[in-house]
């Protein structure tokens, strides 16, 4: 059995630059690399659906003042209701959002953003922290790979990849059936339709036993809000690790210097 560390952490594609709590989870886990040696995993979870969770909050070079960017969506439902590896970006937003960003950002970080050129949301901020250099020397496995669902373990709380209305959804499964949350206590219940493991993506309170089901890490870096709902009984053998503190960190970090 192999002894080395495994230090991973996880999170959903966050903005086209990432979030600074992003980026203190790269920097807390490589500092911890450096003491103790091993492997960083990142599990992006790329199987969530949340639109807000994509909002850019960037600053203005000269004034300060804040803008939230996000992505252009096809049309209502795959906003809403696709996982992140589904939802596609229209095509005019590239171009649109690129005569902004010299405000904003260096122009070594507009020339990457217009080198990216990836047709899908989760894609597009992978590629994105790939040419900031967030991902080097960093595994990265994502939740939405069939291979790792096929691997993950089973769980009682889900959500399953089904089509809808012209669309691939993230529907819940709940009570035997599966439904889509059109908010407050309102939901559909999709016909019944048979589904396999490669479909399946955990909901947050299984989150952890399934990704440590195949990612086997040593230490997990986690962030506060993640410590306070974590089932950290469904993984004993994990060292959790509180990330780095970092300010405004719901905004999108640009000070890179890869």
């Amino acid at each position: 059995m192999n002894s080395s560390p495994v230090i991973c952490f996880g999170q959903q594609p966050c903005g086209f630059f990432p979030r600074r709590f992003l980026f203190a989870k790269f920097q807390t886990a490589r500092r911890l690399q450096s003491e103790i040696g091993g492997e960083i995993v990142f599990f992006y979870h790329d199987s969530d659906h949340d639109p807000r969770e994509t909002r850019t909050v960037l600053r203005h070079r000269k004034t300060g003042e804040p803008i939230e960017l996000n992505f252009a969506f096809d049309n209502p439902i795959q906003r809403k209701f696709s996982p992140m590896y589904q939802k596609r970006v229209r095509s005019d937003w590239h171009s649109k959002t690129a005569l902004q960003l010299p405000a904003y950002v260096e122009r070594r970080w507009v020339e990457a953003f217009q080198a990216t050129t990836a047709s899908h949301v989760a894609d597009f901020c992978l590629e994105m922290y790939r040419r900031l250099g967030l991902l080097d020397g960093i595994r990265v496995m994502r939740s939405a790979d069939p291979e790792f669902r096929r691997a993950a373990c089973d769980i009682e709380e889900f959500f399953v990849d089904v089509p809808y209305e012209g669309e691939i959804v993230r529907a819940r499964w709940l009570d035997g059936a599966l439904k889509l949350h059109k908010g407050g206590d309102t939901f559909v219940t999709l016909p019944p339709m048979s589904f396999g493991k490669e479909k399946i993506s955990p909901a947050r309170d299984s989150r952890l036993r399934w990704m440590q089901s195949v990612v086997v890490c040593s230490h997990y870096v986690a962030g506060a809000g993640e410590q306070a709902y974590l089932r950290k009984e469904d993984a004993p053998e994990i060292t959790f690790i509180a990330r780095d503190t970092i300010d405004r960190s719901d905004e999108a970090y640009t000070d890179i210097s890869a």
